[in-house]
């Protein structure tokens, strides 16, 4: 990885599109601060199109989507984008599933959910389960004591048994049934909302991230960035992004919006 002061000023220039991750890459020790939520809005403001992209539910991102200065947002690891259309004061929704399909995968997940606490006793379904439409998050570091990684190893372990796709972020486990990903619902967004292929403008976006989930992102975009507390997560890692800023969390986010806002 390369500090983000290595990113040539002229792909800075071209930069359209900013995608983020929320839980420790905008937030910092669980609180946005006023620094990370007006880089959003400076980066808005010069005319980028800032998208969340995080594993947080459904009932989150309405409110993201309505309140925070974007234009759209990515939840529960790419089970559905919101876009709120201010003119119209419309929600426009599209989700990976159907309402069929999360029913059944939520009869499973509730299921695994059972297993998953007999398994490891000091996990914790997490706190925003209520407000989720398509996966189960199982809290490992966010209201409970940081679980070891043999317990982390534990939960993987099960949901990828029962046949779900499972995701470790900075405080969750997120599992799910179905062919999605934080890259599959960008494509889907950027075809639908931005009317281009995200192949064909790749090295317009740049993405911001800190944990596993976002190894999809890593990847796939030239310019990915990761905020300093990747280095947590290196081990679990099989593609790093290109580059690292000097700061955690969301200072390091501030870092990468002042290096394109100029």
């Amino acid at each position: 990885m390369r500090p983000i002061a290595a990113l040539p000023a002229e792909w800075r220039r071209r930069i359209k599109y900013v995608l983020v991750d929320i839980d420790d890459t905008l937030t910092s020790r669980g609180r946005l601060t006023a620094a990370a939520y007006g880089a959003l809005e400076r980066l808005q403001q010069s005319g980028r199109e800032v998208i969340p992209v995080t594993g947080r539910p459904a009932g989150w991102c309405d409110m993201i989507a309505r309140f925070w200065p974007v234009a759209a947002v990515i939840g529960e690891n790419g089970a559905f984008y919101f876009r709120y259309d201010h003119g119209t004061r419309t929600m426009i929704g599209r989700y990976w599933l159907s309402a069929e399909e999360q029913a059944a995968a939520r009869r499973r997940l509730d299921a695994l959910a059972v297993e998953i606490l007999a398994a490891v006793p000091a996990a914790r379904v997490a706190a925003d389960q209520p407000y989720r439409r398509s996966d189960l998050a199982i809290d490992v570091r966010e209201d409970v004591a940081a679980l070891p990684p043999a317990d982390i190893d534990r939960i993987l372990a099960i949901f990828h048994d029962a046949g779900a796709h499972a995701k470790l972020s900075s405080i969750h486990v997120n599992g799910w049934f179905g062919d999605f990903d934080k890259l599959a619902m960008t494509r889907c967004l950027f075809a639908e909302i931005f009317g281009v292929e995200l192949d064909r403008v790749r090295d317009e976006v740049a993405f911001a991230g800190d944990s596993p989930n976002d190894e999809p992102m890593f990847a796939y975009f030239p310019h990915a960035v990761a905020v300093a507390n990747i280095r947590d997560h290196l081990p679990r890692l099989k593609t790093a992004p290109a580059y690292v800023t000097q700061s955690a969390a969301g200072e390091g986010f501030v870092e990468l919006a002042d290096l394109l806002v100029g």
